[in-house]
């Protein structure tokens, strides 16, 4: 029972954070399970069962609060799905053993781009949107959106890791926070749902606890709408620190478990903290250095 318990505040975080940020469900659920010893397919067709039920509850919630835009769902889900089928594949045809410290490396770098990506101020526009512009659809650069979509769904059916792939990309072209944010979350449910069909279809149902699967969604979905409500006013920067600091240690951790590592954790528990420190400070220090360059050459 305290397992179950532990399983639904996993899923309870994860969705608050997917909900929020637009990334972290699937790699925070991945590697709490991969660390219990629930073998990759399993973990991964476990992990999107619960995200098309998330998925769902914050797509409608979204969709409430007005953080959808339909022509982006559409452009995100159809190559999405397709991205799905590669990877599910992948994974349900390659050992698990031998795949584990794959699929923790991959973990490990979707929690660097994380860390990379949260250790900068966001510019204000990535922060919250104006009234005014929330009542507009969106106007972005689109070039290179169905490449993301693919690469994104390639990376959910090895690991559940759709949101930190695609939201950055989206942000990145100027797609407004709310739209990046909710498009993502209901695009992921058609996305979720070929990631299960492909495992399912190959694995059948070996390896999926129906206790776990129940837990993970109650919790998952009890914090769907709540976040889908509060992504205008939650840091960013706290939570994308957080998932990246969680993915890094639990990740390492794994790798030198398979590998025989023994001086590796003591990097996890000394230098991933001191990484997270320096980039939650990044933007002070350079700001205290741009304040020093100027003081220099006011001096000149």
């Amino acid at each position: 029972m305290s397992e179950l318990c532990l399983v639904a505040l996993a899923g309870f975080f994860a969705s608050m954070v997917d909900g929020a940020l637009g990334m972290g469900f699937g790699p925070t659920c991945s590697s709490i399970l991969l660390s219990t010893g629930i073998s990759p397919a399993a973990t991964s067709a476990t992990v999107n069962l619960a995200k098309i039920a998330t998925g769902l509850a914050a797509g409608a919630s979204h969709w409430r609060f007005g953080n959808v835009d339909r022509r982006l769902v559409l452009r995100l889900a159809l190559p999405g799905a397709v991205g799905a089928v590669v990877g599910a594949t992948v994974l349900a045809n390659v050992d698990g053993d031998d795949l584990r410290p794959v699929l923790a490396v991959l973990l490990m770098a979707v929690g660097l781009r994380i860390l990379v990506r949260f250790s900068k101020v966001l510019p204000r526009s990535q922060v919250t949107d104006s009234e005014a512009a929330a009542r507009e659809a969106p106007t972005f650069e689109a070039r290179g959106v169905e490449v993301a979509a693919v690469t994104g769904g390639v990376t959910n059916g090895l690991v559940g890791a759709w949101g930190p792939v695609v939201t950055p990309f989206l942000l990145h072209r100027g797609v407004p926070p709310r739209y990046a944010v909710g498009s993502v979350n209901t695009a992921e449910v058609a996305v979720a749902v070929v990631s299960v069909g492909t495992l399912i279809t190959s694995i059948g149902g070996k390896g999926i606890e129906v206790g776990i699967v129940a837990a993970m969604l109650a919790g998952g979905v009890v914090a769907a709408p709540l976040a889908a409500y509060v992504v205008r006013y939650l840091p960013p920067r706290l939570l994308g620190l957080a998932v990246a600091g969680m993915l890094l240690i639990t990740q390492s951790r794994e790798l030198a478990n398979a590998r025989d590592l023994p001086g590796s954790r003591w990097f996890a528990y000394l230098g991933i903290p001191a990484a997270l420190v320096a980039a939650a400070f990044r933007p002070r220090l350079e700001l205290r250095l741009l304040h020093g360059r100027r003081v220099r050459a006011t001096a000149v």
